[in-house]
């Protein structure tokens, strides 16, 4: 599954709930650029192009390419609270099979093309730029707090920090496979096995681990 495929799709706030055709249009054609030619190519010129428009009647909506890429996260996060809702946070569901069931979606997700490309390319603006940075890292935060959620029900002898840091691990540990399974990626005929792994031994760890075991200390006296 594909979350960004729906990233245009939710109702916008304020100024983008005007000529939503046109915002629409404007965004697709963004990610579009994105996607397909990196980050080098994302500039308001060239996404007016892409979509057959004039420069200003882009800057109109979107003065600079900062905005663009916070509403992308924006309804990006919006899909994913959309997909916890229909999914995930289901009634008859219990927390451990919700933390397995978001763990596969989220896997399935980074096997797409559009997310394997957007985080690289995200990633490659932020480190040019600190509001991209700034809204691609609270983007990853709301992430880790969907994961924590599941993680403090899981494993309550755990402190808040202590959450946040599980939480972070197994973000990391999935984001970390998108260069070697991701769409395209060397082993992306492995990324079903890994997720069933991924799935299995993420859960246990959020069930399981200890206090000492996450500041590093063994159960063992010295």
């Amino acid at each position: 599954m594909d979350l960004s495929e729906d990233i245009v799709t939710t109702a916008r706030p304020g100024t983008y709930s005007r000529g939503t055709e046109t915002v629409d249009a404007i965004l697709k054609a963004a990610l579009g650029v994105l996607i397909d030619e990196g980050a080098a190519a994302f500039t308001i010129r060239r996404i007016a192009a892409a979509c057959g428009m004039k420069v200003g009647n882009v800057s109109y909506h979107f003065p600079r390419k900062e905005m663009l890429v916070q509403v992308l996260l924006d309804e990006l996060l919006a899909s994913y609270e959309k997909v916890l809702e229909d999914r995930v946070r289901l009634p008859d569901l219990t927390t451990e099979e919700r933390l397995r069931l978001l763990i596969v979606i989220c896997l399935d997700d980074i096997a797409g093309k559009r997310t394997t490309r957007l985080f690289t390319e995200l990633w490659a603006l932020a480190n040019h730029n600190d509001f991209i940075a700034d809204r691609v890292r609270g983007f990853y935060q709301r992430v880790h707090d969907f994961i924590g959620e599941y993680v403090a029900v899981l494993n309550p002898a755990l402190s808040a920090d202590e959450v946040r840091t599980v939480a972070l691990y197994i973000s990391a540990s999935m984001e970390g496979s998108t260069p070697f399974l991701g769409f395209e990626k060397p082993w992306a005929d492995r990324m079903s096995a890994y997720t069933s792994i991924a799935a299995h031994a993420l859960v246990s760890l959020a069930k399981t681990i200890t206090s000492r075991e996450i500041t590093g200390m063994t159960s063992q006296t010295a």
